[in-house]
């Protein structure tokens, strides 16, 4: 009866998510506080039996129950324990299930940390975020029933999709839903403020912590996704522009928006139409990523679905939520013209600029995911949009941005620290210098190399200028503002120095690139708990020197019968090995691919100093002080 109570759970939660998404918000309208405090409880009350829900759906896997057919399709008894816990996220309708235990959570947390937060404010936000439960609850129950029998049960289930058998799987997609979920906080302030007819300093108080935490989130899910497909795939590349990438990069760049216009709410009172319209839009870009993963709208590596009755209901859910917010912004916006007076290279303008080229880029990346399906979807025939497009358009607005991150700590709210100017121009010549110093340590100069290195540098030396009165809200500025740079300089010089060759070994022979030899010793036959493997014992040397030992493996997953390509990775600060084991073309020979990957490692360094500068800012963000000019409204018991 395990998987029976999971769903009567999931009913449960069905039925506290309509009370949420009702009587608080009839106690917000009439101004009962003894029927908003009703959201506390039923906040908690959902996130329980949700938890519940996809804590039974996990022991269904662990204990090998065949007769769900979710776990059938996605399980098997000789997948080891971590994986099979893993397999509740692994396909489609547990995704799904996953996905409103994230915000089941984010509804708690928000009810639990509603001290100094105005109480119609908070009420509506979690009933907003009721209703949001309330319709996954419903496409849950209705399309995506994780809990749905099969008879006769299976004596043996289907196994998980071998690619998702790594350590990968159990962080990256609770990161990535994490962060796509925690924008729907923001998305709830927004329409809160628009039904309270007010966004203020006070409102971006409030939100802002939020916006942070999902953010953090997001970037680790986006950085172990990108490590994922690097050392998973096979293919060498840690970023390919596929559609299910850009659905996370998306609501990854009018999220980093976002955050910053919310500085300038709070700091300066104005961009509210700013705060309001990236806090709608990030969360609609975060449901468009779930209608491309699961609809089959796109082929992806990463898509689970290919139903179009779920396709159609996500999109009519993201329909419903956009409409509905925008309809309300129209409506509900404040629009008498307000005088906020700053000049060209003021703080204020920087951000604005910043905000801009951030729209723009995410447009860009929209455009080039959507536009094969819209030509095809009009009878004009196939195209495909691939790195070509998106490397073109999108280095640009990238470029800029890092540009006017170097500026900004040398502006001031309202005007321009001209005091400044003599360092900023000193640190400009000073990133020059190193950048094309840095720039002719490689054999081929490219201008774009240059001035990519040029600005990444310009940004890590201006914002040392944020550390000279060490404050945790200064140190997490620069550590996230120094990973973008790095992360750059990785994604620079790994996309035009890497080089690779394809070659036919057997063991005793060598091959060579960038001035790496590569000896293959021997061929190992291994046997795993779900599949038999042949392993390539591959010696590196420089010089005569060395370097290391690559095993790449050919691995074959007896009840998925289905071949995949572990490759042999040496790691490095400055440089990575990469070989990878094809298919055998005779008794002993077998092609390979061996990399040569320079600086691949900063693309992910970067991305931590990222997420480590966002927990510094957000944390030191909780431990503030709530400014004494932020009344809290006063309501009848």
């Amino acid at each position: 009866m395990i998987p029976e109570l999971g769903l009567l759970s999931l009913l449960c939660a069905l039925a506290l998510c309509v009370l949420l998404c009702s009587v608080p918000l009839a106690g917000v309208y009439c101004r009962r506080a003894s029927l908003m405090r009703y959201a506390i409880p039923l906040s908690y009350g959902a996130c329980l039996f949700i938890t519940l829900s996809i804590t039974l759906l996990g022991y269904s896997f662990v204990s090998d129950d065949f007769s769900v057919m979710y776990v059938a399709q996605h399980s098997n008894s000789q997948l080891p324990v971590f994986f099979k816990i893993a397999a509740v996220w692994g396909g489609h309708e547990g995704s799904m299930l996953f996905w409103l235990f994230s915000l089941s959570i984010w509804t708690a947390l928000v009810a639990r940390l509603r001290k100094n937060v105005d109480i119609q404010i908070n009420t509506s936000v979690l009933a907003i975020l009721g209703l949001i439960m309330l319709g996954f609850c419903l496409f849950i129950l209705l399309y995506s029933n994780p809990f749905e029998r099969v008879f006769p049960a299976p004596m043996e289930g289907r196994d998980l999709n071998p690619m998702l058998q790594d350590i990968g799987l159990i962080f990256h997609p609770p990161l990535l839903y994490l962060g796509y979920v925690g924008f729907a906080v923001n998305f709830a302030f927004a329409i809160a403020a628009l039904m309270s007819g007010r966004m203020d300093a006070a409102v971006a108080y409030w939100s802002r912590p939020w916006a942070l935490a999902a953010w953090v989130c997001l970037t680790g899910g986006i950085i172990l996704g990108s490590w994922w497909a690097y050392y998973e795939l096979g293919w060498g590349g840690w970023w390919f522009w596929d559609p299910v990438e850009n659905a996370s990069l998306m609501p990854w760049l009018l999220g980093t928006a976002l955050l910053h216009a919310l500085i300038v709410t709070e700091q300066r009172g104005s961009f509210s139409y700013w705060s309001l319209l990236l806090s709608i839009f990030t969360f609609a870009l975060s449901l468009l990523g779930t209608f491309i993963v699961r609809s089959g709208v796109l082929t992806s590596v990463h898509a689970f679905a290919v139903d179009p009755d779920r396709g159609i209901m996500l999109l009519l859910l993201l329909g419903i939520a956009v409409v509905g917010a925008l309809v309300l912004f129209a409506f509900r916006a404040n629009t008498q013209p307000s005088i906020v007076r700053f000049r060209l290279f003021s703080r204020e303008m920087l951000l604005l600029l910043a905000n801009v080229l951030l729209s723009v880029a995410t447009l860009i990346v929209l455009i080039g995911t959507f536009y094969p399906m819209l030509f095809t979807a009009f009878g004009l025939g196939s195209i495909s949009v691939g790195a070509p497009y998106f490397n073109s358009t999108f280095i640009p607005p990238a470029l800029l941005i890092l540009l006017a991150m170097g500026i900004a700590p040398f502006s001031r709210w309202k005007n321009f620290a001209a005091g400044r100017l003599k360092l900023m121009a000193l640190l400009a010549a000073l990133a020059v210098i190193m950048g094309s110093l840095f720039a002719l340590m490689f054999n081929k100069i490219y201008p774009a190399v240059i001035l990519a290195l040029i600005l990444s540098l310009w940004v890590i030396l201006a914002n040392l200028i944020l550390i000279r009165h060490l404050t945790l809200r200064s140190l997490g500025v620069f550590l996230a503002h120094a990973g973008v740079a790095i992360t750059t300089i990785g994604i620079t010089l790994s996309s035009y120095y890497s080089t690779e060759i394809g070659v036919k070994m057997a063991p005793g022979s060598e091959s060579t690139l960038s001035g790496y030899q590569f000896h293959y010793d021997d061929t190992k036959l291994l046997i795993g708990p779900n599949y038999t493997a042949e392993q390539a014992v591959i010696r590196v040397t420089k010089d005569g020197q060395a370097v290391a030992k690559l095993l790449p493996e050919r691995r074959h997953y007896t009840v998925r019968t289905m071949l995949m390509s572990e490759p042999g990775i040496a790691w490095g600060l400055f440089s990575d090995l990469y070989v990878v084991m094809g298919d055998k073309v005779d008794k002993q020979h077998y092609a390979l691919r061996f990399h040569y990957k320079p600086f691949i490692r900063w693309v992910w360094g970067g991305g931590l100093l990222m997420m480590l500068g966002g927990s510094c800012v957000l944390w030191n963000q909780c431990r503030r002080r709530v400014p004494s000019g932020y009344q809290l409204s006063e309501v009848t018991s």
